[in-house]
């Protein structure tokens, strides 16, 4: 008998959407790094909720305190709940830091507890938190996933509140610049002529300047943010940020816009008397989206690191609010990096978020590539 079609192809005259999501579910590598990335934004989303400690909370007492969550006591049972130790901070002999945990006091970890008051989604005051000690005690220690950082602020949460920072001032900025680029690019290719000489002209200027020498001045040569409120400062970094890529996005668009405007649904456009910039927009520009999305999710993580580029230095993100780059100030030293091995862990958050939207971006482009493996496939 004769075998049936196979059932995971999509039907025949199936749309060009359909045949590019079914190409891009088989790359395991990009539906594992979405999955990756929606994680992410989950964590980010809910801050507050996963973060056991608002991103303020600090215990000067106890800095730099190591990752002191433990299941396994010191008699090698291994407990159910997690639980940690009472610790008091000591010198050694050279004068560093050393955290001796109390074995005979543990505090269980708990889930779904009270604790620091955070605005839910931005707007919800709430104080319920996924896990902590919710101990009202004031002898209680803190539950450090991560360690502690230089003013004893917990890191795994600061991470969490960080990550929303970090991956939106991507993202905004890659929104702006493609608006932009896109916009650019249209216009230089559809009408051509000399507004395409000029604004081609602008186009490779932006693109021989060394990007990251040109924003980093631009930011330097702004006011002081000392005194700035945190939006502030987030939008101007934005703003930074998006100085980069409008014009490689606009040169790629520019090449599309030349050929589309030669293409018969656009010359019926002209023809039943529709303007320039209508046709331009409703028309032409629509048709290089699925261009825009690829190169988007792949100019993303360099968005990313330019902003945590900016933190790093002190000319982004500033204090107390967090950012995987001003979080990675304090890595910059290499004494503080060989003891407390864990402040690190915003850099290694940064390398994931970064590979996951490159597999992204190669998952899409080979997605939507008609030339890809399945292109042309009925």
């Amino acid at each position: 008998m004769a075998s049936g079609a196979d059932s995971s192809s999509p039907p025949r005259g199936a749309s060009p959407g359909r045949r590019a999501l079914r190409r891009f579910r088989r790359n395991r590598s990009a539906v594992v790094a979405a999955l990756v990335l929606l994680g992410l934004w989950v964590l980010a989303g809910l801050a507050g909720f996963f973060a056991p400690y608002h991103y303020r909370t600090h215990r000067d007492r106890t800095p730099y305190h190591p990752p002191n969550l433990r299941i396994v006591d010191e008699d090698g049972a291994v407990h159910l709940q997690p639980f940690v130790h009472p610790s008091v901070p000591t010198r050694d002999e050279f004068g560093g830091l050393r955290y001796d945990p109390d074995p005979n006091r543990r505090f269980p970890v708990r889930f779904l507890v009270r604790g620091d008051r955070y605005l839910l989604f931005g707007s919800i005051p709430c104080d319920l938190h996924l896990f902590g000690l919710g101990s009202p005690r004031p002898d209680a220690p803190a539950v450090h996933l991560l360690g502690s950082d230089y003013r004893g602020r917990d890191v795994f949460s600061r991470l969490i509140y960080g990550a929303g920072v970090s991956l939106s001032i991507g993202l905004l900025g890659v929104l702006v610049s493609f608006a932009v680029g896109i916009l650019v690019g249209g216009i230089s290719g559809y009408f051509g002529g000399a507004i395409d000489a000029a604004l081609q002209r602008v186009c490779e200027t932006m693109m021989i300047l060394p990007g990251f020498y040109v924003v980093l001045a631009v930011r330097a040569a702004m006011p002081s943010t000392a005194d700035w409120s945190s939006s502030k400062v987030y939008l101007v970094v934005v703003l930074c940020v998006a100085l980069l890529g409008w014009a490689a996005i606009a040169r790629t668009i520019r090449g599309q816009a030349l050929s589309l405007r030669e293409r018969e649904f656009v010359l019926a456009a002209r023809a039943i008397g529709r303007g320039p910039f209508s046709t331009l927009l409703r028309h032409v520009l629509p048709h290089t989206l699925p261009f825009a999305i690829v190169a988007a999710s792949v100019a993303i993580p360099g968005y990313i690191l330019m902003e945590s580029a900016l933190s790093m230095v002190g000319l982004g993100i500033q204090e107390p609010e967090p950012s995987w780059g001003n979080m990675l100030q304090d890595a910059m030293n290499v004494g503080h990096l060989q003891l407390h091995p864990w402040i690190l862990a915003p850099g290694l958050a940064l390398s994931v978020a970064v590979t996951a939207f490159q597999y992204l971006g190669e998952g899409l482009r080979d997605a939507i590539d008609p030339q890809g493996p399945e292109g042309g496939r009925g």
